[in-house]
């Protein structure tokens, strides 16, 4: 693993962006990376033949321009919490953890981060779909981890100010990261909603790499409920294993003995789904994972753990969730 470049030692800059105030910003923060002047990130990005595994340690930089489409329609596959208008935004893609069920890995040829430099348009998209719907719940989380690459830009606390001009708009941002930034001298916006994927410690260290411990991400959370935001909890994906039920017990035991239990907002409750394509993708690329080895069964294109696994996993789980929080926070699907 010495052989490796560090990550981000090299960017890749599109020529229009090169002089970007976001742009500038962010090379600054990388002095000995090697930057490359580039025409388009699809150059980059897109070509097929590249390794998705080996491209993840050691990851590159590619900084570009959006130049449409700044906002999508939330997927079917994901809880929208009863809200109406479901968007997400992408001007960032992929993430700096290695999780061997990211459906990431199915969707693009490349592991290296694009950043679309240009939040400016996003902005603007976000305010003219506000105006005409007047309520929107997005996510700006969706195609990466936002709150870990906060060390590359403030791209968090630009979403947070521009949340609290706009009260129609609610957000959330997903993540599994242990940072905490400090929004104590902003005015507090309840329609920012930090959300959290939590597993086992021993799901955790097999299969979501990179990632910080349970223990260091259930600390974070207190900490951002000390600055009183209401946070979302994610059991999603849940994976199923052997001895499923004393260990989930266990794990949701440890995060609601130091939770504050009256912060938390919501809780969504999900097994591993993946559609039929990604997955052949994703196994090509992962070929030793022994999470994607696993026989999943194929129904309306997307694959899932059999019927008769999914129900167990959610009868056990809601059982044990309803005993530290109240049944109507609880958010039970992800299925097929």
């Amino acid at each position: 693993m010495k052989s490796w470049n560090s990550n981000f030692s090299h960017i890749y800059v599109e020529k229009e962006v090169m002089e970007h105030e976001r742009s500038k910003r962010i090379m600054e923060k990388f002095p000995k990376a090697v930057i490359i002047p580039i025409e388009s990130y699809q150059d980059v990005f897109h070509p097929s033949g590249q390794e998705f595994a080996y491209q993840k340690q050691s990851q590159k930089l590619i900084l570009a321009k959006k130049r449409d489409h700044f906002l999508y329609k939330g997927a079917k596959v994901c809880e929208s919490f009863k809200n109406h208008h479901f968007y997400y935004t992408s001007f960032l893609l992929n993430c700096i953890y290695d999780c061997d069920y990211c459906y990431l890995q199915g969707v693009y040829s490349s592991a290296n981060i694009v950043i679309f430099v240009n939040l400016e348009d996003f902005l603007k998209e976000v305010e003219s779909v506000l105006e005409e719907k007047k309520e929107l719940y997005l996510c700006i989380s969706y195609d990466t981890d936002l709150l870990a690459l906060q060390g590359i830009h403030s791209f968090v606390e630009e979403w947070y100010d521009f949340g609290l001009e706009h009260p129609g708009l609610k957000m959330e941002l997903r993540t599994k990261s242990a940072k905490v930034l400090d929004f104590s001298q902003k005015p507090h916006n309840p329609n920012f909603i930090l959300a959290w994927t939590l597993s086992p410690e021993s799901v955790s260290r097999m299969f979501e790499k990179k990632t910080p411990s349970l223990e260091k991400r259930l600390e974070a959370i207190q900490k951002w409920q000390k600055q009183g935001f209401h946070i979302r909890l994610c059991f999603d994906p849940i994976l199923w294993q052997t001895q499923f039920e004393e260990e989930y017990s266990l794990f949701l035991k440890q995060c609601f003995s130091v939770l504050e239990k009256e912060k938390i907002l919501d809780i969504s409750v999900g097994t591993f789904r993946i559609s039929k394509d990604y997955l052949k993708k994703m196994r090509k690329q992962n070929r030793n994972s022994l999470l994607l080895s696993y026989p999943f069964v194929c129904e309306q294109g997307v694959y899932s753990y059999p019927r008769e696994i999914q129900k167990k996993i959610f009868n056990v789980v809601k059982k044990e969730l309803t005993q530290y929080v109240e049944e109507e926070k609880l958010f039970i699907g992800g299925s097929i």
